[in-house]
């Protein structure tokens, strides 16, 4: 039987969960690539189609010692995923979000990973010239006009991490053209968009010089993630 405090968390949390708020905002957890991380309100809830970004950068690069960059990690989940299963490689988790920043720090501690460090940064303001063997990044995608940001769970998460002008385009195209100085020749950037932004991300990594660019298609048959790698001299 429940006690009388346990029960008034319940009610509370079901009547959370009755209008709608995500359960991983509700329990502040989430699990991501096996790791359970924490979940703030001010971050954008980890999901499994952003489990290809891991995946496939997994892949590509050796596992011999790496210089990684992940841009808004919110959670830190890409980076710690990462960090996990390469302890030999490093990797610099940003965010300019504050709270995110303390966030992933949390969830960097509570694995004990030590081949990451967070740092506070609006995209590439604060990071400095790299080299990076590889940058990843899951930027916000999402069209001021699309009607999904009023239904689902995407109503709770904050706007900030999901929307960018230029029909969701602004912040891939920064990041485009912001990591081609910061990576090593050879090296890959990988971006996490919408389904129908494939053709658009591609074209994008074309135009700054990326070669091998290619889009791959997420465990719901959606087009998910875009790379590029940037020449060898």
């Amino acid at each position: 039987e429940l006690s009388e405090a346990e029960l008034k968390i319940f009610n509370a949390n079901l009547l959370r969960r009755q209008n709608g708020e995500p359960v991983a905002y509700i329990l502040r957890e989430k699990e991501f690539w096996s790791l359970s991380l924490e979940v703030i309100e001010s971050t954008l809830i980890p999901r499994p189609d952003t489990e290809l970004l891991v995946e496939t950068t997994l892949d590509l690069l050796p596992e011999c010692s790496q210089s990684l960059l992940d841009l808004g990690t919110g959670t830190g989940a890409i980076a710690l995923a990462l960090a996990n299963e390469r302890p030999e490689w490093t990797l610099l988790a940003t965010d300019k979000n504050t709270e995110a920043v303390a966030l992933a720090e949390n969830n960097r501690r509570r694995y004990q990973l030590d081949n990451v460090m967070v740092l506070e940064s609006d995209w590439f303001a604060a990071v400095g010239s790299g080299p990076f063997h590889a940058i990843v990044s899951n930027p916000p995608y999402i069209n001021r006009a699309d009607k999904h940001l009023s239904e689902g769970d995407v109503r709770f998460e904050p706007k900030s991490a999901l929307v960018a002008d230029e029909e969701g385009l602004s912040d891939l195209s920064h990041i485009t053209s912001g990591a081609w100085p910061r990576l090593l020749s050879g090296g890959w950037l990988l971006l996490e968009h919408g389904y129908q932004q494939g053709a658009e991300v591609r074209a994008l990594l074309v135009a700054q010089g990326y070669i091998d660019v290619e889009t791959r298609i997420d465990l719901a048959g959606q087009p998910r993630i875009t790379l590029g790698k940037k020449p060898s001299e």
